[in-house]
């Protein structure tokens, strides 16, 4: 994948949606909540409160605990929908009416563009605050399963991204068959990545590791 420019970065985040002023701050050195070492042993507490029926949340407790989750919806919507907008046209063996090749070519890139920028913040600034406590964002050497999916993402990624750079440069004609089998590689794990992700995130799920205070001080 092309290397991202920092000024790239912010501009493209700040594109998508107002709530993703957040993750250019992020960018730009903003940390989340830090675990003191004496706050690691309520993992053990929080281990045992997934054995237990836990009481039912107040309404401004979900949306704390929720935030989370929203948030990454909001994301993850953008890119179903530029997914199904490139694929819908692989499987009709035809652009969009209302797009050019050009505009064809940079939807796919831009998407690329922007799902690579989303996970690098994920990987470099949320995912390590959160595996503190939870096994769910763990990294290394046995990374837990949303890690191994952005690897498998990120493999077909580069070969969807290196045809349609192609396509750009006149090096190769666009084959709309040719694009789709770029896309069969790693649609399946894109999709139950981005709901697998945010289902994660969810307030039942957050409840068990955070305070709702942690959870406003989240890098999100």
């Amino acid at each position: 994948m092309a290397d991202l420019k920092q000024e790239e970065i912010c501009e493209e985040v700040e594109r998508l949606a107002k709530p993703a002023t957040s993750e250019a701050e992020m960018l730009n050195g903003e940390k989340g909540p830090e675990v003191k070492p004496e706050e690691m042993d309520k993992k053990e507490a929080a281990e045992e409160k997934k054995e237990e029926k836990l009481p039912k949340l107040s309404a401004a407790e979900f949306r704390a605990y929720n935030s989370m989750a929203e948030h990454m919806e909001y994301f993850h919507n953008h890119f179903r929908q530029s997914w199904t907008l490139l694929y819908t046209a692989c499987e009709n063996n035809k652009r969009p009416q209302n797009l050019s090749l050009k505009q064809f070519l940079s939807t796919g890139l831009q998407f690329c563009s922007h799902l690579s920028t989303h996970h690098a913040i994920e990987e470099q600034h949320i995912f390590p605050v959160l595996a503190q406590r939870m096994p769910e964002f763990k990294n290394g050497k046995n990374a837990a399963e949303l890690l191994r999916q952005h690897k498998e993402i990120h493999k077909g990624m580069d070969a969807f991204e290196e045809y349609l750079e192609r396509c750009r440069s006149g090096e190769t004609e666009l084959q709309l068959s040719v694009l789709k089998e770029k896309m069969d590689g790693w649609g399946k794990v894109l999709w139950t990545h981005l709901e697998q992700e945010v289902r994660t995130l969810g307030a039942e799920n957050m409840r068990k590791y955070w305070t709702v205070e942690e959870m406003r001080r989240m890098p999100m």
